[in-house]
């Protein structure tokens, strides 16, 4: 089976929960007998075939340009038994590819636009173009993948013509050998973190998805250490709210570190391997890789209970979950503040839970096991 695999993330150039997703499927599915063909946004690269936007586009909007891409990709896939697009940027590649071609269309929706207001902020009338591409993508596929049963149901929701049946779900993965506990403390040193004192780690983009203000607001009287791997802002205003939120906190107590640039893996295993606990403050995750990450290095896990979010974290086994609100934010972070708390004050009660955390990663989200059931839909559009 020859599958051409359609994305816009592919290392070096990796920077988000699909990235990292596309990154290791793709060799779990070449172990699993499939021809993988890649074709990514970006620069040349060795192992796929990039894609860049039309020149002449240079001075219109990143919706458009994207657009370009994807008419470039859709021409390059001829041949391919099966197309396989991940996130809206490659998702109209895949739907055109179906059409001009013949092959089945698989998309995998590791988020869903109207689910998403705020990228309104950050795009403006490209958000429009994004939502547009979006459901004629998902209304015309052939199988759609959800990485949560939370996912599935937002699909349906979002887009009632869809038949059920063609909608899948197949949860992300996690390597246990690239993240997983580890004695190193060379990266926490270089930034400043005590391993001596128990801290709590926030790891992700700052973007209204991931809640990082919310966090923010709740951390003023939380113990020990509070360390944000935190960068790749959506817009200068995103960044600047979170410029005077962390500016502000360290002004009311120490022990703030924040880490502005994306780090590469083994120094994000290693911030969180040392953690106590990790947060995630998302007010909105169809799964949430980065939980995947904290339980493979065996940390305790605090969480939003939205999206996927529960099928990852076992609340009070690998972790609490703290009910959010957008009506009340206020419950939500005085909710979040407690729960960081109370597995800071109980180291022992914190590694038990990233024992089992670590556990449940490796048993249940292992990439072969990913990649057999995303085989499993390829052959059911080919039938």
């Amino acid at each position: 089976m020859r599958v051409g695999l359609l994305t816009k993330e592919w290392p070096p150039e990796v920077y988000g929960g699909a990235g990292v997703h596309v990154e290791h499927l793709v060799p779990a599915l070449r172990a699993a007998g499939a021809d993988v063909d890649v074709h990514c946004f970006g620069g040349p690269r060795d192992d796929a075939t990039a894609h860049s936007p039309d020149p002449r586009l240079a001075g219109a909007g990143a919706a458009l340009q994207t657009l370009s891409v994807d008419l470039s990709i859709a021409a390059a896939v001829a041949g391919c038994d099966v197309v396989h697009s991940h996130t809206w940027y490659a998702d109209l590649a895949g739907h055109l590819a179906a059409l001009q071609h013949g092959v089945p269309h698989v998309l995998t929706t590791h988020s869903l636009e109207p689910h998403r207001p705020w990228k309104a902020e950050q795009l403006g009338g490209g958000y429009r173009v994004s939502s547009w591409v979006e459901r004629a993508s998902v209304l015309a596929a052939d199988a759609v993948i959800a990485v949560s049963e939370g996912t599935r149901r937002d699909v349906l929701e979002v887009y009632p013509d869809v038949d059920p049946e063609r909608v899948h779900v197949v949860h992300n993965g996690i390597d246990p050998e690239a993240y997983r506990p580890t004695g190193e403390v060379d990266v926490l040193e270089r930034h400043g973190v005590d391993p001596a004192e128990p801290y709590a780690v926030f790891v992700g983009r700052i973007t209204r998805q991931k809640g990082l203000a919310h966090l923010l607001r709740a951390a003023a009287e939380l113990p020990g250490q509070l360390v944000l791997c935190a960068g790749a802002p959506d817009t200068p205003e995103i960044a600047a709210e979170a410029e005077e939120l962390v500016a502000d906190l360290q002004r009311r107590r120490g022990g703030v570190v924040w880490v502005r640039d994306m780090q590469p893996k083994r120094d994000v295993a290693q911030l969180l391997s040392h953690a106590t606990v990790f947060v995630c403050p998302s007010v909105y995750e169809p799964l949430g890789i980065v939980n995947l990450e904290a339980m493979a290095c065996a940390t305790a896990v605090v969480a939003s209970a939205v999206g996927g979010i529960p099928e990852v974290v076992v609340d009070g086994e690998t972790g609490l979950l703290v009910p959010y609100d957008a009506g009340d934010p206020g419950a939500f972070e005085r909710g979040l503040a407690e729960a960081v708390a109370a597995v800071l004050a109980d180291p022992a009660r914190a590694a038990a839970m990233g024992e089992a955390g670590r556990r449940r990663a490796v048993e249940h989200f292992g990439w072969d096991a990913v990649a057999a059931r995303t085989l499993e839909v390829y052959r059911g559009t080919l039938r």
